[in-house]
């Protein structure tokens, strides 16, 4: 840690798979005081949570991606940064930097902004990639390492980045090592009528996202992600899941990778804590499968869409 952040540095005792569900189910209902209309969005986000991955938000602009990723971090009582992305923005302005001390005559490390427990990428999309790229040690590896020097990243530590859907002109596409680093790609849509008119009702005063409380703390997360790590995955769900991945890599210029797969997997031990279960069964894998393996696909011209290239393989591979 190279700054203050909450952490959990002991946990007491793991928590039962009942436990860990009901941390989760009591984040989901708390963002959703904030988050209106989303329920199974804020779902699979906590799913990707569990499972210890990072979530990119792709929507157009002000339908609430933002605060999805506040309410999030509320709820769990994480220090939250945010990091807004623009084409100048350098490396150094995410990662931190190396500054001379004039009274100790030594160089000493000032941490960026990624270092807290939930990092927002806000328009990822707007700074070049050599800026996007500042992110993939710490998405991957859990460090920064600035001149030569590696710090460790706040446990736990999520990235949730999102980017816009039009203006597809002004930006820069991101590219796939950094999209396979991203658990998940959720969208959020427009609410519906009735919806629209609750978010309105909710910010006549104060936005409810000023008075949300936490309803677990930072221990609660790390020792939820422990017992979701321990979900069982029999051998039938795993082959799987490789044959899954195995038809987009047939059938696609470029499929799902392994770490795809482990996505998956780890979001379906997510889905599994979310129904109660310490193991893991197809239905979990067909629940997270759209949201982890669409935006790892390139398929060729002329073939279709990813989603329809996963929905093929949803119902073309054998179920166990």
């Amino acid at each position: 840690m190279t700054e203050a952040e909450p952490t959990a540095e002991t946990v007491e005792s793991p928590m039962s798979v009942d436990e860990a569900g009901d941390v989760a189910r009591r984040v989901i209902e708390n963002t959703e005081r904030v988050i209106i209309g989303n329920h199974d969005a804020i779902e699979h986000f906590v799913a990707a949570v569990l499972g210890r991955g990072h979530v990119l938000l792709e929507d157009v602009p002000g339908v609430g991606k933002t605060m999805l990723a506040r309410a999030i971090a509320k709820s769990l009582e994480c220090s939250f940064k945010r990091v807004q992305f623009t084409p100048d923005l350098l490396p150094a302005d995410i990662t931190g930097t190396n500054v001379f001390n004039q009274e100790t005559r030594e160089f000493e490390f000032r941490p960026g902004p990624v270092f807290a427990n939930v990092v927002l990428g806000d328009e990822i999309n707007r700074a070049p990639p050599k800026t996007q790229a500042a992110l993939l040690e710490a998405m991957e590896e859990g460090t920064v390492t600035v001149d030569g020097t590696t710090h460790t990243m706040p446990d736990p530590f999520l990235v949730v980045a999102t980017q816009n859907s039009v203006e597809r002109d002004r930006t820069y596409e991101l590219p796939a090592a950094e999209l396979d680093r991203f658990m998940m790609k959720l969208h959020l849509g427009y609410p519906d009528a009735d919806e629209e008119s609750r978010v309105l009702a909710s910010v006549v005063g104060d936005h409810p996202i000023e008075t949300l409380d936490p309803v677990a703390t930072v221990g609660d997360l790390v020792a939820a992600r422990r017992t979701t790590a321990a979900v069982t995955v029999e051998e039938p769900v795993r082959d799987y899941v490789t044959a899954l991945a195995r038809y987009t890599r047939e059938n696609a210029q470029l499929g799902v990778s392994p770490r795809g797969s482990i996505s998956l997997l780890r979001a379906a031990q997510g889905r599994a804590v979310l129904d109660g279960r310490d193991y893991v069964i197809p239905d979990d894998v067909q629940a997270e499968a759209r949201n982890v393996f669409v935006h790892r696909i390139r398929t060729a011209s002329g073939a279709g869409t990813a989603a329809e290239l996963v929905d093929a393989a949803l119902s073309s591979v054998g179920v166990p």
